[in-house]
């Protein structure tokens, strides 16, 4: 298997329209002053891939094997029930954001455009094809593929829309903007933060991850492969979230225009950066729901095997049917002209709230003698182990002051 090739599944993963979605509004609401968000949650997200990779390493086990027999079965179920309501509310959103960007973007080639239903149900089409193959390896290469699409588009959009340096610096430095958080969008800053930590630092991530690697032959001897693949996924996680929210803070934060709608990331940039920066940045989007829409479907099945300990035969009809119906949920917001950047976020907030259970299950089982022996967690992972947890406490009573203040008004 190549070197990077379970990190850039990782990248496709975690680099969707929720992260484009959440990062050009935190850039066109406040500039670059919350990257600091981005920072220490690529930062965590790294120590987290390689924790959990390491036991795996280590144990042979995956993660939700390891919560079944050595925690509590109720554990492990309970991750796959959280897990699957979390990925289902993404499906509805990135479907909704691909399909109204494609619209918007179709009507510089066909006057009025291709409805979004259209674009909708031509992305679910294209997305199943390619999963009824039924073969990791095809995923895997797709994703590969799609990843480099999304990576080239946003960080060439960088260099073109890019701010000045020097909000840049002054955004790795944390602060909280000074503004009420009383907008029902979900444009207050402390909903928004946790949405950008939950839709990088997220718990499927890492429980993935365990399978990819274990799916990949490593063992202790490749851990420090598997450090380097861990290093790589966050490196340009960090790269590519910083680059979407330079393009809407060099554009729209400065032009004072908000974020809304995922249309507007068509519509109101073209003046400001002109058809062809517009056209790179909506090529980026698409990828990156594409890419994320993968693995988003075929979460359920893939956590049940996990579970089970079973092979992953994805041509069994159960799991065809399954991905099927999870699929469909992706026409949800073309059809009833939902509000996809408002489904998107309180979908990322969510997942915050299952990151301080993540981090628990890892620190407990890395410190087990009699499942890691001599590879028990270092001092110093648990240190940095136990920042991310409070990080993650911090950051899920932001979510929920976000969440109610917003449902409040």
């Amino acid at each position: 298997m190549p070197l990077f090739l379970p990190g850039i599944f990782l990248l496709g993963f975690n680099i969707g329209t929720g992260s484009v979605t959440t990062m050009a509004k935190a850039g066109a609401t406040y500039g670059m002053s919350l990257l600091w968000t981005v920072m220490l949650s690529c930062v965590a997200t790294f120590l987290m891939i390689n924790a959990y990779g390491r036991f795996t390493l280590v144990t042979g086990e995956t993660a939700l094997q390891a919560f079944r027999r050595h925690i509590h079965p109720a554990i492990g179920i309970f991750f796959i029930v959280a897990l699957t309501a979390g990925v289902s509310g993404s499906v509805m959103g990135v479907m909704g954001i691909i399909a109204e960007i494609s619209y918007e973007w179709s009507k510089t080639i066909i006057e009025g455009g291709i409805a979004p239903i259209y674009w909708a149900a031509l992305f679910i089409g294209i997305v199943y094809l390619i999963f009824w193959n039924g073969r990791t390896q095809v995923f895997e290469r797709a994703l590969a593929v799609i990843v480099a699409i999304m990576a080239a588009s946003f960080v060439l959009n960088f260099f073109i829309l890019m701010p000045p340096l020097a909000d840049m610096v002054s955004g790795l430095v944390p602060s909280v903007p000074d503004i009420a958080d009383t907008e029902s969008d979900g444009r207050g800053p402390l909903l928004l933060i946790a949405s950008m930590v939950g839709t990088t630092l997220f718990s499927g991530l890492f429980i993935i991850r365990t399978t990819l690697v274990k799916e990949a032959g490593w063992t202790i001897g490749d851990a420090r492969q598997q450090r380097r693949d861990a290093l790589f996924a966050a490196i340009m996680m960090f790269v590519i979230s910083a680059a979407i929210m330079s393009a809407a803070a060099g554009t729209l934060y400065i032009a004072g225009v908000g974020l809304d709608r995922p249309s507007q990331m068509i519509s109101l940039l073209e003046p400001l950066a002109g058809a062809f920066a517009v056209s790179i940045f909506a090529i980026g989007i698409v990828a990156a729901g594409v890419s994320s829409q993968f693995p988003n479907v075929l979460m359920l099945p893939w956590l049940l095997c996990d579970y089970q300990n079973a092979p992953r035969e994805m041509t069994l009809p159960k799991y065809r049917i399954m991905v099927l119906l999870i699929s469909l949920l992706g026409l949800v917001v073309p059809l009833f002209d939902a509000r996809p950047v408002f489904v998107m976020i309180v979908s990322q907030a969510f997942n915050v709230v299952l990151l301080p259970l993540t981090v628990a299950c890892i620190v407990y089982l890395g410190n087990r003698h009699d499942l890691m022996g001599e590879h028990r967690f270092r001092p110093a992972t648990n240190c940095g182990l136990i920042a991310i947890f409070l990080f993650s406490l911090i950051t899920s009573y932001m979510g929920y002051q976000g969440l109610f203040v917003m449902l409040a008004s």
